[in-house]
């Protein structure tokens, strides 16, 4: 997926209320971007980090500035959570997903389960339906095994129900699948942050158990795009 361009660099000064991020750009203005990550953001946020904002002509939007990637040291990482759907559309529809081939359509944000979205619909004639929720991934700790990229790095009571309700659909005789998409450049596993969301671990188990599948991508990162690049081991669940 093509970014904005040009990217424009900073050095974040804070982050808050979530969706607020003041930075410091190269010419010393100080500006106010919107942050599209809800999450826990753990290790992103710190004072002086390297960061990549676009800009939007927009004059009806309140920010113009959003917050896009983040560097840290050679690692790329992108933060807004907003493109992770249109990501893995791109890589499915360029046949770079081999778990997800072969499908006649793909829908985005098709209404399901219990008042639900699902993040991409794939059906086919003879295949019939596949899920798929899509969960972008950043948080990488490093505190046992280098390398390694976790999910969640917040609690997320909306990711335990849509567990729940991925593994309905398997229970109705259809395909569900967890795209876990880590946009970061410097991991090379994949697994559950169970100390952080205990509970979404529990719901994971269970779907896991009832058929629903899980697959995690890295991407490859830089200011002009951001692109899936190769499957990651899945570990210790």
């Amino acid at each position: 997926m093509q970014l904005p361009s040009p990217l424009i660099h900073g050095k974040l000064i804070k982050r808050y209320k979530r969706f607020l991020a003041d930075v410091e750009l190269d010419n010393g203005e100080v500006i106010t971007a919107h942050c599209a990550n809800p999450g826990g953001m753990i290790g992103l946020k710190e004072p002086g980090i390297d960061v990549w904002l676009s800009q939007s002509d927009n004059p009806k939007r309140k920010l113009k500035y959003s917050w896009e990637l983040c560097q840290i040291g050679d690692a790329w990482i992108g933060i807004n959570t907003a493109h992770p759907n249109a990501i893995v559309e791109e890589a499915i529809l360029a046949g770079k997903i081999p778990e997800l081939a072969g499908y006649e359509s793909l829908k985005r944000e098709v209404k399901y389960g219990k008042n639900s979205r699902i993040d991409i619909l794939l059906s086919d004639p003879d295949r019939g339906l596949c899920y798929v929720e899509v969960k972008n991934v950043h948080l990488k700790r490093d505190e046992d095994v280098p390398g390694l990229a976790e999910f969640p790095d917040a609690v997320t009571a909306r990711g335990a129900k849509h567990l729940d309700e991925m593994a309905d659909m398997v229970a109705e005789g259809h395909r569900a699948v967890m795209f876990y998409l880590i946009q970061r450049t410097d991991c090379d596993r994949f697994t559950l942050a169970t100390d952080i969301d205990p509970h979404y671990g529990e719901r994971f188990k269970a779907a896991r158990a009832n058929g629903v599948e899980a697959i995690a991508y890295d991407c490859s990162i830089d200011t002009s795009a951001v692109t899936v690049r190769d499957t990651l081991p899945i570990t210790g669940l």
